[in-house]
């Protein structure tokens, strides 16, 4: 039997969940979680966060890993780099340049698996900005506990553990987030073959632990120890805008329990398992293969697609003109610049899809691929619309867009249109230009699909809902500092949440 000791307010739980989350966590994306643990739920997460994704190039420039860090690892009221490996301060100029004395660090050395360019060479997940003098120190020594410090900034030690091995150690308010991130690189790349003295000091050739005991324990005490905090949620969601994948271990901290912890022999409850901030969707049947509601290339065909001018040059008969190469072309200018005859033009047009109907679905995605060239900053002379059945339109976040400097096509990546589910929709491309620039904008190969067909479109049940407090939500049990146990063997004080009744107990 239990005792309540004292009711206790969600955010009281700073071990277990993060709140003020920027986005929410799609449960959808999880669905395949459903019921696994141990082994199977290990790689049923590494199908989820390895594939299907869209890596930045990289290095510096657009489009490329510090273009990325402008967004995940930047402060923006001081525009400062957010470095986990020291406590100096640096300060990002224009997005896409690299910051001086700073490197790109491979958390997960780039040489325990040969240096070969792959996804994990450019994974977010897996890079970080770091001062270059303790970069340089840390080699590529696994992380763990320095008991014997050769090096120390303050924030990072360098030396060597009571194993005997050459190791580094992160400050206190950052072991959390390089362990979350240490059990991502394993599950995401556990199919990798490893190489060095190393790398083979903390992992295994093997899909199932490919951690070693020692460091996956040191990891979870760690993670325990040092919750997910805001930082983490929102790099989570920035990092999942531009490459199409996210930390699972970010958004459900007590994840890495049913993996390598206490509950490796509890089948895993995506909907009521604790989370790191508030969630959106349903878990979908897994079974159930997506549908493609409205795909075309544009190339040639014009896809049903209608055209408002705004403000439309006499000169021009149409901003958006369709092309059998190159699809839809939003072009506001006349002459060539080689020819010393360029004329360009100030246009407002927007090109618009024909409706597509999200009413009987749960989530879904929209994606194209799209070159520009002769445009300084393209996101911001040009706009990606959805407008739906109410009248509403609305700007939609598009993670990936061209330099503007040449002819390049790049993927969009998935953009989510879940918040229009029940409603019909028109996905719109606004261009933009002026006098003095006047940009090419060229768009093909949308594709929308979505899941989760219905009768009518099902609303998260009451008992689901962040704020609901409902006693039909199943109840889990959890140690103060966030572990999840089961209440018929284990004795002591304990959380127990309940939709959002969280309460301390007492079990006896």
């Amino acid at each position: 039997m239990y005792h309540i000791l004292k009711k206790i307010a969600l955010p009281a739980l700073g071990t277990i969940c993060a709140l003020g989350a920027s986005a929410e966590i799609p449960l959808e994306y999880y669905s395949s979680l459903q019921g696994l643990s141990g082994a199977e739920l290990k790689t049923a997460i590494h199908k989820i966060i390895a594939n299907d994704v869209d890596m930045l190039d990289y290095g510096a420039g657009s489009n490329n890993t510090w273009w990325g860090f402008y967004v995940t690892d930047r402060d923006e009221a001081t525009n400062t780099v957010i470095d986990r490996y020291s406590n100096n301060t640096h300060k990002f100029s224009s997005r896409g340049q690299s910051v001086s004395g700073m490197n790109i660090e491979h958390s997960f050395p780039k040489s325990w698996w040969g240096g070969s360019k792959n996804n994990a060479y450019k994974d977010l997940f897996n890079l970080m900005p770091s001062e270059s003098s303790i970069n340089s120190s840390k080699s590529n020594y696994p992380m763990g506990k320095v008991t014997s410090v050769n090096v120390n900034n303050g924030c990072t030690k360098v030396g060597s553990g009571s194993n005997g091995f050459k190791l580094w150690e992160p400050a206190d308010k950052w072991k959390g987030d390089f362990s979350r991130s240490y059990l991502y690189m394993a599950t995401a790349y556990q199919n990798f073959t490893w190489s060095g003295t190393q790398a083979m000091q903390i992992l295994e050739q093997n899909t199932y632990p490919t951690l070693q005991k020692w460091a996956y324990e040191l990891y979870l005490q760690w993670a325990r120890t040092d919750g997910v905090s805001d930082i983490e949620v929102k790099r989570n969601d920035n990092v999942y805008a531009i490459q199409n994948n996210r930390n699972p271990f970010v958004d459900f901290p007590n994840l890495m329990e049913y993996i390598w912890g206490d509950s490796t022999d509890i089948a895993l409850n995506v909907r009521t398992t604790v989370k790191s901030g508030p969630f959106s969707g349903l878990v979908l049947d897994p079974s159930e293969s997506p549908v493609t509601l409205y795909s075309n290339t544009f190339l040639g065909d014009k896809g049903d697609c209608t055209i408002e001018h705004t403000v439309h040059p006499s000169a021009i008969s149409s901003v958006w003109q369709n092309s059998a190469t190159y699809g839809w072309v939003g072009k506001a200018s006349t002459g060539s610049s080689n020819y010393g005859n360029l004329k360009q033009y100030e246009a407002d047009a927007t090109l618009y899809t024909p409706e597509i109907d999200l009413t009987h679905y749960l989530v879904a995605y929209l994606t194209f691929d799209h070159a520009c060239n002769y445009a300084t900053a393209p996101a911001e002379v040009h706009s990606v619309t959805v407008t739906d059945s109410d009248g509403n339109t609305e700007i939609l976040p598009v993670s990936k867009w061209p330099t503007g400097k040449n002819w390049s096509f790049v993927s969009s990546g998935k953009i989510p249109l879940n918040k229009y589910a029940g409603k019909k929709i028109k996905v719109g491309f606004r261009y933009t230009s002026t006098s003095s620039e006047a940009s090419q904008w060229e768009v093909k190969n949308l594709t929308v699909t979505a899941q989760g067909r219905n009768s009518g479109i099902e609303q998260i049940p009451v008992y689901l809902q962040p704020e609901a407090d409902n006693d039909t939500y199943p109840a889990e049990y959890y140690t103060v500092d966030g572990r999840r146990i089961d209440p018929a063997t284990y004795r002591g004080i304990v959380i127990r949440r309940q939709g959002t009744s969280v309460c301390k107990i007492l079990l006896k």
